[in-house]
């Protein structure tokens, strides 16, 4: 008993020094798992130009100059809109203060009595879009080392596709890539699901606002397109500020319908078609999901989050690794019925 009780504590003392160490190499570490996860992504393109005859040095050139082009397109553009509210926003707050005085006149003639400083303190723009723009912040700061990431996953594709001609030489004594093979296998199953419908549902907020006539209705897209990688709450941290925006600019009115719009992209794509799919994507249970949302936006910052469920499952896949720790793997995963588990 006290051999495993000393155990215990010197694996809860490892595990405390490991998140310390990587909380601490948080700005080194961000830029190599963003490539790691990238090349990840990247790697069924990879195989796909490769199985069409492609040299892999060509077909990797190619993949980097997608990244690239994507890369400037999204930077030109997130700059550009982001530099246009903070000019504009004066005349938000200008709105906002005559929103708030019609709407405590109205409150104070049904005898209620609200302080106008902390509605607009509740109600302040800057600080609801800054919500929106500190993951945009921080996925461009860490998007600031781009040559470094680059470099990194073309490194990364190009040991890809040596990878398949090592394990030949070694033959017997090659290890099992069982593991390796199930992590890259769930980790781009999770990534194309999830990325096909965030892009579906950032196409449906941009049309959306647009109709309404909501100001960068294309910017929002791209929040709630990166937003809805975050689990649970990214989808309503990413409708915050444009239907504060709504609310500022056309009215209560167009803002419900903003909101509406919200409404029916979650209920849709996150009840209906993303458990359809994502159930074969991801095997975490819905808690450990949010855990890992706020347990690696703690350690790594905004990236963090949208890497959490990846990185959650590098854990999990450790874990069924070994025998003696094969139950914590199962603690993580959803609910497995009885009768699945004696007929597997």
């Amino acid at each position: 008993m006290p051999v495993r009780s000393s155990n215990i504590l010197i694996s809860a003392a490892a595990f405390v020094l490991l998140i310390a160490g990587m909380q601490a190499a948080a700005t080194l570490l961000v830029p190599f798992l963003l490539a790691a996860f990238i090349a990840i992504i990247c790697l069924p393109m990879l195989s796909w130009l490769t199985a069409r005859h492609i040299p892999a040095g060509l077909a990797v050139f190619i993949i980097t100059l997608v990244i690239v082009l994507i890369g400037l397109l999204l930077a030109a553009f997130v700059g550009s809109s982001l530099s246009d509210i903070s000019q504009n926003l004066p005349l938000y707050q200008q709105r906002l203060k005559l929103l708030t005085a019609e709407s405590l006149h109205w409150l104070s003639a049904m005898g209620i009595n609200i302080s106008s400083q902390s509605m607009l303190e509740a109600l302040d723009p800057s600080a609801a879009m800054g919500m929106a723009g500190k993951l945009l912040s921080g996925l461009g700061n860490a998007l600031a080392n781009t040559f470094l990431i680059v470099l990194t996953v073309i490194f990364l594709l190009i040991e890809a596709t040596a990878i398949p001609h090592k394990w030949a030489v070694m033959g017997e004594d090659a290890p099992s890539a069982h593991s390796f093979k199930a992590f890259v296998d769930s980790v781009s199953s999770y990534f194309s699901i999830k990325t096909w419908i965030s892009l579906a549902t950032g196409v449906f907020i941009t049309i959306w606002l647009a109709v309404i006539g909501v100001d960068y209705p294309l910017l929002w897209g791209l929040v709630a397109f990166l937003f809805n990688f975050v689990p649970n709450i990214g989808s309503i941290i990413a409708a915050v500020p444009a239907v504060l925006l709504a609310l500022v600019q056309l009215g209560g009115g167009d803002a419900l319908l903003a909101g509406l719009g919200y409404v029916i992209a979650n209920v849709v794509m996150g009840n209906v078609i993303e458990p359809k799919f994502m159930g074969r994507g991801v095997g975490l249970s819905t808690l450990v999901v949010f855990l890992s949302l706020v347990f690696w936006g703690w350690i790594l910052g905004p990236v963090g989050m949208l890497l959490s469920v990846p990185l959650t499952m590098i854990v999990k896949l450790g874990l069924e690794s070994k025998p003696e720790t094969q139950w914590l793997a199962i603690l993580l995963g959803p609910d497995v019925s009885p009768n699945k588990m004696t007929s597997a």
